[in-house]
């Protein structure tokens, strides 16, 4: 866009460390063994790194849980920053998760959206994408995304999109049905009002009549023939197609070196953006 570890309970401590560096982490409690690594590379824009993350495991009612997630900012790091320590307790909070993950994925985006705004003015006045996918016993994945940071799983020999990109030529519609516009200024990207690159975002409080936080939502079986899932910001998906990310990432059998290799392609490639990147890879 313009412009990190287990615990003991299912909803508390959930900051996790800084918004730059690299880490790994791996689970063997389910039959299928997963493992992860990130990093995170600031840009060469002007401004703090914007970029945020999660990827852990943490346990709950006899399941465990794979928490991983990308908060893209803009106009600062401070929404971001809140999603990261709240946005996954938000969503394990609602009564319904055990029973309908999907519903109480969409209340928790909305609340937390809502707790925003509703802050100080510094904290609305940002915004951010985002893209969580949670991982129950390693065979049950939900991802949900708001934005254009984008999760990318390779199964049973195929590239899924499991994300949506929120850009404002596709939901102009709705854009204009709210009372927004979208500009299309040569030699640029179409904006909201002619300023915001993405369609749907946490925060934003300044254009929020003209903009949704409502995530798409997705669930799959990972099962036995789940291979990879990526995600990652669009500082690295402008410049990197989901096949080529796949292949790259699938000749590396070290997570956290698959998430170094990624960014330096797409670093190779010319990105400036900020760069943040999480692999997670499936064993049975």
């Amino acid at each position: 866009m313009d412009r990190l570890c287990c615990f003991k309970t299912a909803y508390s401590q959930f900051a996790g460390n800084s918004s730059c560096g690299s880490g790994q982490g791996k689970s063997y409690q389910s039959a299928i063994k997963v493992k992860y690594g990130f990093s995170l590379v600031k840009g060469k824009a002007n401004h703090p790194m914007e970029d945020f993350h999660v990827a852990k495991f943490v346990h709950s009612k006899g399941h465990e849980l794979g928490l991983f997630a990308i908060y893209d900012g803009h106009l600062g790091d401070s929404v971001p920053s809140y999603l990261q320590k709240h946005l996954f307790s938000n969503i394990m909070k609602e009564e319904e998760f055990w029973t309908h993950p999907d519903k109480a994925i969409s209340k928790a985006y909305d609340k937390t959206d809502k707790a925003i705004l509703s802050h100080n003015p510094d904290l609305g006045r940002g915004g951010s994408t985002a893209v969580t996918a949670i991982l129950i016993d390693g065979q049950k994945l939900w991802i949900a995304n708001v934005g254009d940071s984008r999760a990318v799983l390779a199964k049973g020999g195929e590239v899924i999109q499991m994300t949506t990109d929120h850009e404002p030529n596709t939901e102009r519609g709705s854009i204009e049905t709210r009372g927004g516009f979208v500009s299309n200024m040569p030699g640029d990207v179409p904006r909201v009002n002619g300023q915001l690159a993405v369609s749907r975002a946490f925060g934003d409080k300044s254009l929020k009549s003209h903009l949704s936080s409502d995530p798409d939502i997705r669930y799959m079986e990972t099962n036995y023939d789940a291979e990879l899932l990526i995600l990652a910001s669009d500082g690295l998906w402008k410049v990197m197609s989901n096949q080529e990310a796949v292949d790259l990432a699938r000749k590396i059998k070290d997570p956290l070196a698959a998430a170094k290799e990624l960014i330096a392609e797409a670093l190779n490639r010319d990105s400036k953006d900020d760069i943040s990147c999480i692999v997670v890879q499936f064993k049975t």
